[in-house]
C-alpha cells in the first residue's frame, strides 16, 4: 500500500487561479441547473397544479426515501437544441437513480410542463439511456407517465429507426424477459404507441381524472371513424380498471399513486448482490475542496494526477501496478467509499522513463498502453470495477512511435476496454481527445456512468490544432476560387473558427447530446462512484471475460 498526495499551498498564485476558474464554472453550471429544473417554467408548473397534478420533480421527491438524494442522469439533455420549436428543456423527461423503499431503482418521469411531455428525438435518446442503465445493472425501473406522445412535426426523427421510439417498447419486453422489475404509473395522458410503455410493464397504476391511456384520443377517433366520445370515457381510470382490465390499480390522486408505488417497491426481492468487495470506508487523506484547485485553467499546463486521486480514494492509499513503467498512465488498486476499485488515470505531469527519456503528460505511449491493457485484464480476472479518469490529449505520434508499434499497443488497450465485463465508470476531468477518448473508456465503450467535470473538453483534437487545420482548408478553398485574404481577415476567421470549436467541445455541448450523463461538481465524484458500484452490484452474474485476439 502506498500513500499518495501532499498538502497544497493555498497561497500559491496557481492554486488561487485554478480555484477561481473552477468556482466560476460551477456557479455558471449551477445557475443553469436551477433554471433547467424549472422545466417549462413557473406558469406551466402552476397549470400542472391547477389540474390537480404534481410536477415530475415533485413526484420524484415524494417517491424516493426521506432524507435521500437522487443521482440525475441527463439534466442538460437537449440544452440549446430545438430552438425553432421553442426548445425542450431537459428533453422533457427527468431520469434519476434513487432509493425507493430501501431499494435502488431507476425513475423515468415525463415532464408535462415541457411541451405537454411530448417526445422529441432527444427525449427518445434519454429514455433509451435510462433503459440501458436498467438493463446493464439489472435495476428495477419506475415510469411516471404523463405525455402527449410523439412531437409530430419531428416524427421522422423519432418514429421508424432502430434507436427511435419503438426501441423503448422492445426494451420493455426484453427487460421483462430478463426479470428486471418494471412499474408504471399513468399520471396524465398516455397516447398512441406510448400507451404500450406502461402496459408492457409488470404492473400499471392509473390516476383517476388525470390519467388517460388510449391508442387514439377522442379527436382522432372522431376524425377516423366518426365516433363522438371524450378522453375519460375512451380511456380513463374507470374504463381501464373496471371494463378493459388494461390497468391494475386505480388511484384517486398523485399522492396515493406514489404511496402505492412505494408499497409495491417494498415487496420486491433484493436479488443477488456481493459481486464486488466492500469494507468499511475511510475518508480521503486530503480535503475534497482541493479538487477545485488542481486542474489548471490552461489546458497545456501539467499537473500531478496523484494529487487528484489522493482526494478521492480512501485514506489516500493505493496499490500501484507497474509504478515505474508506462508512467503517463497511473494504474492502481484502491478503495473508494470502501469499494475495491481499479483506477486507470492519465498522468498530466511530465515524466521520465528508465531510459532517461522525457514523456509528455496526458499522452498515451506504447509502454503506458501496454501496461493499461494488462491492468484492465487483471481487474476483469479479479472482478474489480474499473474507474477511468480522463485527461488525455491522444496517443504519441511521430516516426519513433510508429516504428515502435504504437497502433498495435493502442489496439491492445482498446481491445481490453471494449471486452471488459466488470463495471466501468468514466470521469472526464480535462481533455478527452481523439483515440485517447476511446482507450480511456469514452461513451462508445459502455461505461455504466460517464460524467464530466466543468473543466472538461471533448474533441477529436486540441482546439488550437483543429482551428488552424480548419482555417488552412478554408483558405485553400478561397484561394482556389481566386480570392485574396488579408492577414487581418485570417485572424478574424481563426477567432471565429476557434470560438465555434470551443463551444462544440465544451462539457455543456456534450451533456446536451448525452455524450455524457451530466456535468458534476468534482467534489461529488467519490459518492457517484460509490452509488454506481452499488447499482452495478444488482447483476445476477458477471459474464466470462474474453478478449479474443490480442495484438502482440
Amino acid at each position: 500500500m502506498k500513500a499518495i498526495g501532499s498538502l497544497l499551498d493555498q497561497n500559491k498564485p496557481d492554486f488561487k487561479k485554478s480555484l477561481e476558474n473552477s468556482q466560476n464554472l460551477l456557479h455558471k453550471f449551477g445557475k443553469l441547473a436551477d433554471e433547467t429544473k424549472l422545466g417549462g417554467g413557473i406558469k406551466n408548473i402552476e397549470k400542472q397544479h391547477e389540474k390537480g397534478k404534481l410536477t415530475a420533480r415533485e413526484r420524484i421527491e415524494k417517491l424516493i426515501d426521506p432524507d435521500t438524494e437522487f443521482l440525475e442522469i441527463g439534466l442538460f439533455a437537449a440544452n440549446g437544441m430545438y430552438q425553432e420549436e421553442g426548445g425542450a428543456v431537459s428533453a422533457g423527461v427527468v431520469v434519476a437513480i434513487a432509493q425507493v423503499s430501501g431499494k435502488l431503482c431507476l425513475i423515468v418521469a415525463n415532464d408535462a410542463t415541457v411541451k405537454a411531455g411530448a417526445w422529441f428525438p432527444m427525449t427518445c435518446k434519454k429514455n433509451l439511456r435510462a433503459q440501458e442503465i436498467s438493463i446493464e445493472n439489472h435495476l428495477p425501473i419506475i415510469y411516471l407517465v404523463d405525455s402527449a406522445g410523439v412531437y409530430l412535426p419531428m416524427q421522422d426523427e423519432i418514429f421508424p429507426d432502430k434507436e427511435h421510439f419503438g426501441r423503448i417498447f422492445r426494451n420493455n419486453a426484453v427487460m421483462s424477459a430478463a426479470g428486471i422489475p418494471q412499474l408504471a404509473a399513468i399520471m396524465g395522458p398516455c397516447v398512441a404507441g406510448g400507451a404500450y410503455l406502461p402496459i408492457m410493464s409488470d404492473e400499471a397504476l392509473i390516476v383517476e381524472g388525470t390519467g388517460h391511456v388510449f391508442l387514439a384520443g377522442s379527436a382522432l377517433v372522431e376524425a377516423a371513424i366518426g365516433e363522438k366520445t371524450d378522453n375519460e370515457a375512451l380511456g380513463g381510470a374507470r374504463v381501464h380498471s373496471e371494463i378493459s382490465g388494461v390497468t391494475d390499480y386505480k388511484m384517486p390522486n398523485d399522492d396515493a399513486c406514489i404511496a402505492e408505488l412505494r408499497s409495491l417497491m417494498s415487496k420486491i426481492g433484493r436479488g443477488n448482490h456481493n459481486h464486488f468487495d466492500r469494507i468499511e470506508a475511510k475518508s480521503p487523506k486530503f480535503p475534497a475542496d482541493d479538487l477545485l484547485a488542481l486542474i489548471p485553467q490552461d489546458r497545456a499546463k501539467p499537473y500531478d494526477m496523484y494529487e487528484v486521486l489522493a482526494r478521492i480514494v480512501d485514506g489516500g492509499e493505493v496499490d500501484e501496478y507497474k509504478a515505474d513503467y508506462g508512467k503517463t498512465i497511473i494504474t492502481a488498486y484502491a478503495r473508494i467509499d470502501g469499494w475495491a476499485v481499479g483506477i486507470v488515470a492519465n498522468q498530466r505531469a511530465v515524466v521520465k522513463n528508465a531510459k532517461g527519456e522525457m514523456q509528455v503528460g496526458g499522452v498515451i505511449y506504447s509502454d503506458s498502453a501496454d501496461k493499461s491493457a494488462r491492468f484492465i485484464m487483471n481487474c476483469n480476472q479479479k472482478h474489480i470495477p474499473l474507474i477511468f479518469f480522463q485527461d488525455v490529449t491522444g496517443f504519441m505520434v511521430g516516426t519513433r512511435s510508429e516504428h515502435g508499434g504504437i497502433i498495435k499497443d493502442g489496439a491492445k488497450m482498446v481491445n481490453a476496454v471494449a471486452n471488459s465485463v466488470v463495471p466501468k465508470f468514466t470521469f472526464i476531468v480535462g481533455n478527452s481527445n481523439g483515440a485517447g477518448n476511446y482507450a480511456m473508456c469514452g461513451k462508445a465503450y459502455d461505461p455504466r456512468l460517464i460524467f464530466s467535470w466543468p473543466t472538461s473538453q471533448i474533441s477529436v483534437m486540441g482546439g488550437a490544432q483543429a482551428s488552424k487545420t480548419m482555417l488552412s482548408i478554408r483558405l485553400a478553398s478561397m484561394k482556389k476560387a481566386g480570392g485574396e485574404i488579408s492577414a487581418e481577415d485570417q485572424r478574424s476567421m481563426l477567432a471565429e473558427i476557434n470560438n465555434r470549436y470551443n463551444e462544440q467541445t465544451g462539457p455543456l455541448y456534450a451533456a446536451a447530446r448525452l455524450w455524457t450523463d451530466g456535468i458534476i461538481d468534482p467534489r461529488h465524484t467519490r459518492q457517484i462512484i460509490s452509488t454506481g458500484i452499488a447499482v452495478a452490484d444488482h447483476v445476477p452474474e458477471i459474464p466470462k471475460f474474453n478478449v479474443g485476439v490480442i495484438q502482440v
